[in-house]
């Protein structure tokens, strides 16, 4: 079988895995686990036996004529290079990992068949994405992964949370999609093809007319789909998904896809300078405002999404500074800490049968109780935290050295402006985010919250997984730059002195200040009795989360948690806190400057509909019933009345005359 054969099979499975879980779900619901299960972990073995015929050398390229168009044409094409094959590897082992996780999270849930089978299809649309070798095909996975989303953030529709979560996600993203489209038609019309390859050939050859403005299209469609400022309000809110869900979509699918798309068209930015520094502006404030943001975070899966935020805008800096190595390095190494915390996130929402939004002031004595998901939890916020050896640690220094290399004038693609900003921010940001790391693991294991209910040992499923994903959590960064060179354009992604010595110094002084704020606010939190309560019953997580969501998870133990003051967060904000906990008010100006004017347009329709427009209508209606009552009212049906009126008449009438007669 040929690497291509192999290459069509990775998104082909998943998908035929997803239909056939749809069609079998209700009729033979024992094949649903093995059909989300198998095609995803198959689809996995085939990527990595493309990843391994492609090693990193030239691209794989194979087209087909999808179907003729009488002008640009648009062809079935694969294009898979090093970023793609290794992307391809990321993305179906995240999903084998979310498929295997969720057959033990979501053990009892009514629609797991339909939610297995949209994990599914979820796959296969990012890997269609990560393979495609035109942009038009491309474009169907890209919105195929939008319908996706919006089905498994609503997964607990019965809740207004989740419906609203899913409903914004669908509409911000689809925002940002209207441009992009607009972006790709342009962008095409110039290199006259769809095709990747046509379109990197016309950028070299200088034949793209309106680079600026097509790259600020395309942007527009990266910072929805990638969660970058100022489109970057639905991932917080999509907390209100399953776990599973929520690792899928921050690791490896949806939020990744932006930034891939970016490094697979890099050179059409860099024949943009405006372009790149707006790209690195945004890259800075998506850093640092969301680093803020999760520093102020109750609830440990917004922590997370607004972290992925970061981490996103990390690699959006590295393609500022015009290092898609550097980008894509820190999109795999992301992909595996990342995922992993969110899986570990979902093992304490079942241990302390809070909810998905799991409040961490509430949370206490969890390092004995969910063992596992202590110690891989902490190998993943040292990754994220980028403490060497960890893989986050490698990846990202290579960004930060990749702004440093451009800060000192070594490369033309990239302005020395976006180069700095990049790399003064990414610092910072370094700062901040082993700041809220630090707090998220004292509050979330050496707190003093409320002491829940032991729900049980979660299922083998849950636990080996958060395992798996620890290996590469710990190991995938040096590993990669040192095994895999050729697979990143050949550039050097090895640690540099001056960023290693300042981003690491950094993050170390995050760590200590937070943990000095935290002792110094104290570690004993308020506790109000209010007495017996139930706990709750045995049950899965999802329903445990599913519960909470719709804000009826009863009280757990037999106290009540007050407003934690050991929160190093509020110490360390300050003033800046109450900002930074609702995202900088940045919903709240939207909901001012569009979504009121849209709402008060839509009142002004309805009432000029109603009051104006059926007035009218009603009025057409009125005369001629009105006329139709008078002419009704005058048929009696009685003969003197007839006669009485025709001698009436007869008499005005010859009274008319002799008037006229004598006026003349």
């Amino acid at each position: 079988m040929t690497t291509t054969t192999l290459a069509v099979l990775v998104p082909l499975l998943p998908f035929l895995g997803a239909a056939a879980g749809l069609a079998l779900g209700r009729t033979a619901p024992g094949f649903v686990r093995p059909l989300a299960v198998l095609p995803t972990l198959t689809a996995l073995a085939l990527a990595v036996v493309v990843a391994v015929h492609q090693g990193g050398d030239d691209a794989i390229d194979a087209a087909t004529e999808l179907t003729p168009t009488g002008s640009v044409p648009i062809e079935l094409a694969l294009h898979i290079d090093g970023f793609a094959a290794l992307v391809a590897v990321l993305v179906a082992f995240v999903a084998t990992c979310v498929q295997i996780y969720s057959t033990g999270y979501l053990r009892e849930d009514p629609r797991y068949p339909s939610y297995a089978a949209l994990v599914s299809l979820f796959t296969s649309a990012m890997l269609l994405v990560v393979y495609s070798g035109d942009l038009m095909v491309l474009l169907v996975g890209w919105e195929i992964m939008g319908i996706c989303s919006y089905f498994l953030v609503g997964h607990y529709w019965e809740t207004p949370e989740a419906r609203a979560a899913s409903l914004k996600a669908f509409l911000v993203t689809k925002l940002g999609d209207v441009p992009f489209l607009i972006g790709l038609f342009a962008l095409a019309a110039d290199a006259g093809s769809f095709r990747i390859t046509r379109i990197l050939g016309a950028v070299a050859n200088g034949a793209i007319d309106h680079p600026t403005l097509i790259a600020l299209l395309l942007l527009a469609g990266v910072a929805g789909k990638s969660a970058q400022f100022p489109l970057h309000t639905w991932l917080p809110d999509a907390m209100a998904g399953p776990t599973p869900v929520s690792a899928l979509i921050h690791a490896a699918t949806m939020v990744a896809a932006g930034v891939y798309f970016i490094a697979r068209l890099l050179p059409v930015f860099e024949a943009s300078q405006a372009a790149m520094v707006v790209l690195a502006v945004m890259a800075a404030v998506t850093m640092a405002g969301s680093a803020l943001a999760a520093l102020a975070q109750d609830d440990i899966k917004r922590v997370l999404a607004y972290s992925t935020i970061g981490q996103l805008g990390y690699m959006t800096g590295a393609l500022a500074v015009a290092d898609r190595g550097a980008a894509v390095f820190h999109l795999l190494s992301h992909g595996a800490f990342k995922a992993l915390l969110f899986l570990a996130a979902g093992v304490i929402i079942h241990a302390t049968g809070t909810n998905s939004l799991a409040a961490m002031s509430r949370m206490s004595h969890l390092r004995d109780r969910v063992p596992d998901a202590y110690w891989t939890m902490t190998v993943a916020l040292l990754a994220l935290a980028a403490i060497p050896p960890f893989s986050g640690f490698f990846s990202k220094e290579s960004v930060l050295g990749a702004a440093e290399h451009v800060t000192a004038g070594h490369t033309e693609h990239a302005p020395a402006a976006a180069g700095w900003i990049v790399l003064v921010v990414g610092l910072l940001t370094a700062l901040l985010t082993a700041a809220y790391a630090m707090r998220l693991w004292l509050l979330a294991f050496r707190g003093h919250g409320t002491e829940a209910p032991d729900h049980g040992r979660q299922p083998v499923t849950m636990t080996v997984v958060l395992w798996v994903l620890a290996a590469p959590s710990l190991a995938l960064g040096g590993f990669a730059y040192q095994s895999f060179p050729g697979w990143f354009d050949g550039g050097d992604l090895g640690p540099t002195l001056v960023t290693s010595v300042l981003g690491t110094g950094l993050a170390l002084a995050g760590g200590l200040v937070t943990y000095a704020a935290w002792r110094h606010t104290g570690a004993r939190a308020a506790r109000v009795p209010l007495g017996a309560v139930a706990a709750h019953p045995e049950g899965d997580a999802g329903q445990v989360e599913a519960e909470a969501i719709a804000g009826h998870a009863p009280a757990y133990g037999d106290v009540a948690q007050a407003p934690d003051p050991a929160d190093p967060g509020r110490l360390l904000l300050g003033p800046l806190h109450r900002h930074a906990a609702v995202g900088f008010h940045v919903d709240a100006v939207y909901s001012t400057l569009f979504v009121r004017p849209v709402r008060a347009g839509a009142s002004l329709v309805r009432f000029l509909d109603r009051e104006v427009v059926d007035t009218y209508v009603r009025g057409a209606g009125a005369l001629p019933r009105w006329l139709g009552v008078a002419v009704r009212r005058a048929q009696t049906g009685n003969v003197q009345t007839y006669v009485s009126a025709l001698l009436a008449g007869t008499v005005v009438l010859v009274v008319a005359a002799v008037l006229v007669a004598a006026g003349a």
